[in-house]
């Protein structure tokens, strides 16, 4: 079976892919029929480009695009096109249709928008400020001392449950201990047992 398919092209981490026509049987990278078009996902936005009259030809002798391929033919509007040539439409005139939507498109830089790896941006700074706080109004007050009452059970509960986590933990640490101390006592045993 013919496929349409992404070729991966372009160095380590840098990831470009060309739109190729192959054998369904044939790898990834190996060998190909024809090559449609092109694609670069690094680019803001993504580089999508084809050849219209040999994309809708493949189409049109039973190639089968794979599913990447198939979300950039409904971008570009290529399958839509290739539904009106099965329909009857004249080839040359979706081809310079294609062209005409191609030449309107705002063109792409060919500089990628972002580097292969990205880098970790290190940290702000936290500047620490001690201006005074202004004085509340009374209304704000009694609306923060009403904020402050509705969370204090919710801290109330989380402190019971470290006060429950401790005590397993107490619990786990003491039965430790006393298989240990009933270990040594049960070889202390059996040595004396057999002196």
């Amino acid at each position: 079976m013919v496929r349409i398919r992404l070729r991966r092209v372009g160095r380590k981490k840098q990831p470009s892919y060309r739109i190729v026509v192959a054998d369904s049987r044939s790898p990834r990278d190996g060998r190909y029929i024809e090559v449609i078009g092109f694609y670069n996902p690094r680019t803001e936005p993504a580089t999508m480009t084809i050849k219209e009259d040999r994309a809708l030809y493949w189409l049109s002798v039973g190639a089968q695009p794979s599913e990447p391929v198939q979300r950039i033919l409904n971008k570009l509007g290529t399958q839509a096109r290739f539904e009106r040539l099965m329909q009857g439409e004249e080839l040359e005139a979706l081809v310079a249709e294609a062209e005409a939507e191609f030449a309107e498109r705002e063109p792409v830089s060919p500089k990628t928008s972002y580097p292969a790896t990205k880098k970790k941006a290190a940290p702000a700074p936290v500047a620490e400020t001690t201006e005074p706080e202004p004085e509340e109004a009374p209304a704000k007050a009694e609306e923060t001392e009403t904020a402050e009452a509705a969370e204090e059970p919710e801290e109330m509960a989380e402190a019971e449950v470290t006060e429950e986590t401790d005590e397993t933990e107490d619990t786990a640490q003491a039965d430790a201990a006393e298989e240990t101390e009933e270990a040594a006592e049960a070889d202390d045993t059996e040595t004396a047992e057999t002196d």
